[in-house]
C-alpha cells in the first residue's frame, strides 16, 4: 500500500501447497518440523491476499495473541519480555497480570530480533504480514527451558501461541505515498503554508477505521507545513492537486508516537490516511481570471460604479455546484466596485466587455471567509463562470448612431410631431424583445407626450423621414429596475433599431387646435347656426370638424379628435351648464394666425 516490500520470501514448495489444499488450513512454515516437541512449529492459519511487507528482524510490531499449554489451558502473559530465558537476559521477577492481549483489549508492542522476546517468538514473527494469523508451537529450549516461571510456566513447558499481527514499522521508515487518482489538469499543488480542505478515512495498518471526515460530513480544514498537523501528514499532503486522491501511510514516530492520542489511536500505531483533496489556497492569493470568450468588438469595459447584469455558475474548486443564475432564469444584477458583492467578485467584474465570458477564482478571504454562507462551506475557494449580459452607469444618457440619412433631411422631428416608425428592440447581448416589422405595422406616437419611455422619446428627436438609427437606452431612461414582466428584464439596457416612415408636423406647444388663416369676426354667430344665442356641444363639434375638413383649421395630430373637441368646448363652457353663450365665448389671445378656441 505504500510500504517497501522488505523481507520478500519465495512461495512454499508444491508439497506444502498440497498439504494446504488437503487440510483446508495453512501449512506450517517449511523447514521447521511438523511433529517434534523439540523444534519450533508454525502454522499459517490465515494469510491476507495482499502482503506488501513482512516482519524483519529489527522491526517494531503490534500484535494480539493467546498463550496456552498443549492441553488448552491459558497461562497469564502480559509481555514476552517479562518471561525470558536465562540465555537472553535476566528473568523479570515482577508479577504477571491476568489474561492474554485479547482479554486486555490491547496489543503487545515490541521490537523483533532485539532480545525482547523469547527466542521462539522472535523467530516465529519473522516473515508475518499484517492481518496474518499464525499458530506457533514453541519448545522449552526456545521458551522458558527447564526453569520455567514460578507459579505460571512449569519447567520444560511447550507453549502454544495464537498470534494475529496488527502493525509493522521500522525506525528507518518514512512517510509512504500512493496516489491512486490524479486529475488530468493539475495547475497547482500544495506548498508549505497553503490552506487546504480535504476528506479522509483514517485506519490502522490492519484496516480498522479510527476516524473519518466523511462520517462527520465536514472536510478537515488546516494549514500545511506549519505544525498544525502531525509531521507525517504535513509531509504527505505536499504536492497534491485538487481532485487528487492518495493513501498516506505514516509510522508512529511521525504520528502520535508511544502514547497515541489518548483516545482512539493507541501508542506506537502506524496510521493510514485515504485522502481526497477538495480545496487549496494561500492567504496571499488574489483572485485569478481566465478569459473564456472575449468579443472582437469591445467598445466599452466595465468600471467601478457601473451596474452589471450577468449570468453565472458558482462551484467549489473540486467542481461541486453551489449556485446558478441560470437555474433561476434571471441575471444577477449589481453595482460593482462599491461593496455590493464579495470583494473577489467586485474585482473580478472590472474590465469586462458586454458578451464576455470569464472564469473568476476567488480565495476565501475575498469570498465568504472562514464561516461560509448557506451551502458554501467555510474557507472555500469559489469558482464563478460568468457571462456578461449588459452594463451601464447611472450617469449614462442615450446613445444615438445614425446608420442612414436620405439626401433631403431638412425636416426634423420635434415635440408634438406625429411619427410612424418601425423598430427592432433587443437587449445588449442581441436577445430580440420585440419587432414591428414582425407584426407588420408601424408604431405611432406623438413625440414629447410620454407615449414612449423617456429614452425613446429623446432618441426619436431631430430625425427625418427615411432616416435609420440605433438608439441605446440605459434602464433609468427605459423600463427601470422593474422592467416589464415577461417582456423586458429589470435594469436592462435596450437597443432600438429604428426607421422613421412618416412625420406629421404637430402644433405649437400648448395648442391642440389652430386656424390656418384669418379668424372670422363673427365666429360665434357662425357656430350658432340656429341663432338662439347658445352653442351646444353638437353644434360646436360639427363646426370644428367642418373647419378641419376644409383646411381652415387643424387639430393636433395623433390624438383623439373627439376628445380634443370636447375639451375645447368644456374650456368655453365656463359655468358648466352644457352650453356656451356669446359672453362665455372667447379666443385665446395670441397671433391671429394661431388663434385657438
Amino acid at each position: 500500500m505504500a510500504f517497501r516490500a522488505r523481507g520478500w520470501r519465495p512461495p512454499p514448495p508444491p508439497l506444502l501447497l498440497l498439504l494446504l489444499w488437503v487440510t483446508g488450513q495453512a501449512a506450517p512454515v517449511a523447514g521447521l518440523g511438523l511433529g517434534s516437541d523439540t523444534e519450533l512449529q508454525i502454522e499459517r492459519r490465515f494469510v491476507p491476499d495482499e502482503c506488501p511487507r513482512t516482519v524483519l528482524s529489527g522491526d517494531f510490531v503490534r500484535y494480539h495473541y493467546v498463550g496456552t499449554f498443549p492441553d488448552g489451558q491459558k497461562f497469564d502473559s502480559r509481555t514476552f519480555s517479562s518471561l525470558q530465558t536465562s540465555n537472553v537476559g535476566p528473568i523479570n521477577s515482577s508479577p504477571l497480570p491476568s489474561g492474554p492481549s485479547y482479554d486486555r483489549d490491547s496489543t503487545f508492542n515490541v521490537f523483533v530480533g532485539k532480545g525482547q522476546l523469547i527466542a521462539g517468538m522472535d523467530q516465529a514473527l519473522v516473515g508475518m504480514c499484517v492481518n496474518e494469523r499464525r499458530f506457533v508451537k514453541i519448545p522449552p529450549n526456545l521458551a522458558y527451558g527447564s526453569e520455567g516461571v514460578s507459579g505460571v510456566i512449569p519447567p520444560n513447558s511447550v507453549l502454544h501461541f495464537d498470534v494475529l499481527l496488527m502493525d509493522i514499522w521500522n525506525s528507518e521508515d518514512q512517510v509512504q505515498i500512493h496516489t491512486y487518482f490524479k486529475p488530468p489538469s493539475c495547475p497547482r499543488t500544495i506548498q508549505v503554508s497553503d490552506f487546504v480542505r480535504y476528506h479522509y478515512n483514517g485506519t490502522f495498518l490492519d484496516g480498522t477505521l479510527f476516524d473519518s471526515s466523511h462520517n462527520r460530513m465536514k472536510t478537515y480544514d488546516t494549514y500545511v507545513g506549519i505544525g498544525w498537523l502531525i509531521p507525517g501528514m504535513d509531509k504527505g499532503l505536499l504536492g497534491m492537486c485538487v481532485g487528487e486522491k492518495r493513501i498516506i501511510t505514516i509510522p508512529p514516530f511521525l504520528a502520535y508516537g508511544e502514547d497515541g492520542d489518548g483516545k482512539d489511536i493507541p501508542g506506537q500505531a502506524s496510521l493510514v490516511f485515504d485522502v481526497a483533496l477538495l480545496d487549496l489556497h494561500n492567504p496571499k492569493d488574489g483572485i485569478s481570471i481566465e478569459n473564456k470568450v472575449v468579443p472582437e468588438n469591445c467598445e466599452r469595459r466595465s468600471q467601478s460604479g457601473d451596474f452589471l447584469r450577468y449570468h453565472y455558475n458558482g462551484t467549489l474548486l473540486d467542481g461541486t455546484f453551489f449556485d446558478s443564475s441560470y437555474s433561476r432564469n434571471r441575471t444577477f444584477d449589481t453595482y460593482i466596485g462599491q461593496g455590493y458583492v464579495i470583494a473577489g467578485m467586485d474585482e473580478g467584474l472590472l474590465g469586462v466587455c458586454i458578451g464576455e465570458k470569464r472564469r473568476i477564482v476567488v480565495p476565501p478571504h475575498l469570498g465568504y471567509g472562514e464561516e461560509g454562507r448557506g451551502n458554501i462551506p467555510g474557507s472555500a475557494v469559489l469558482v464563478f463562470d460568468i457571462h456578461v449580459i449588459d452594463f451601464h452607469n447611472p450617469s449614462d444618457s442615450i446613445s444615438i448612431t445614425s446608420r442612414y440619412k436620405p439626401p433631403d433631411c431638412s425636416v426634423l422631428s420635434k415635440k408634438g410631431d406625429y411619427l410612424k416608425y418601425h423598430y427592432n428592440a433587443s437587449l445588449l447581448d442581441g436577445t430580440l424583445l420585440d419587432s414591428t416589422w414582425n407584426l407588420g405595422k408601424t408604431y405611432n406616437i406623438v413625440l414629447g407626450f410620454g407615449q414612449v419611455v423617456l429614452g425613446m422619446d429623446m432618441g426619436l428627436r431631430e430625425m427625418c423621414v427615411g432616416e435609420k438609427r440605433t438608439v441605446i437606452i440605459p434602464p433609468h431612461l427605459g423600463y427601470g429596475e422593474a422592467g416589464v414582466d415577461g417582456e423586458v428584464p429589470g435594469s436592462a439596457v435596450l437597443v432600438f433599431d429604428i426607421e422613421l416612415l412618416e412625420l406629421v408636423a404637430g402644433l405649437p406647444e400648448g395648442y391642440m387646435f389652430i386656424w390656418n388663416g384669418e379668424v372670422s369676426a363673427n365666429l360665434f354667430e357662425e357656430i350658432d347656426k340656429d341663432g338662439d344665442g347658445e352653442v351646444l356641444l353638437e353644434e360646436f363639434s360639427e363646426y370644428i370638424h367642418a373647419q378641419v375638413a376644409s383646411g381652415k383649421g387643424k387639430l393636433a395630430p395623433g390624438f383623439d379628435a373627439e376628445m380634443i373637441v370636447k375639451n375645447m368646448f368644456t374650456n368655453q363652457d365656463r359655468n358648466g351648464d352644457g352650453k356656451v353663450t356669446a359672453e362665455e365665448f372667447k379666443l385665446k389671445d395670441q397671433e391671429a394666425k394661431h388663434d385657438e378656441l
